[in-house]
């Protein structure tokens, strides 16, 4: 996985909103896919806004942010989103979110990985 910068979702949607672009132009500029202007005034946004820089995560990694929710990196580029709060998830591929989970068991997650890792 190529490096990327790490944010909350409420501000990846804060970022949407001020800059008023889509969740794919927020994606990618904190996965530098974009190299414009607008993506480089995104990611110094992102950066004031606690985001974190990462690079070259081993094959999943995950993090338990301190907003309610655990979200996984997978190297296929989607990210896994679990609130804790209303136990949903949802499945982001390439900065879409492409499919919504309610009530997700901690026995489900492991099919949800591999629907995940299965995007191209």
């Amino acid at each position: 996985m190529k490096k990327y910068i790490h944010v909350t979702k409420e501000v990846r949607e804060h970022l949407m909103k001020i800059f008023g672009v889509s969740s794919v132009m927020v994606w990618k500029a904190l996965t530098f896919e974009s190299e414009s202007t607008l993506a480089n005034k995104i990611r110094k946004a992102a950066f004031e806004n606690f985001g974190i820089l990462m690079n070259e995560l081993p094959a999943m990694e995950t993090f338990h942010d301190y907003d309610g929710y655990m979200r996984q990196y997978l190297p296929n580029g989607a990210m896994l989103e679990f609130c804790r709060n209303d136990n949903s998830g949802d499945v982001f591929f390439k900065g879409v979110k492409v499919k919504h989970y309610e009530q997700v068991m901690f026995s489900d997650i492991e099919n949800i990985q591999k629907f995940a890792s299965e995007l191209r």
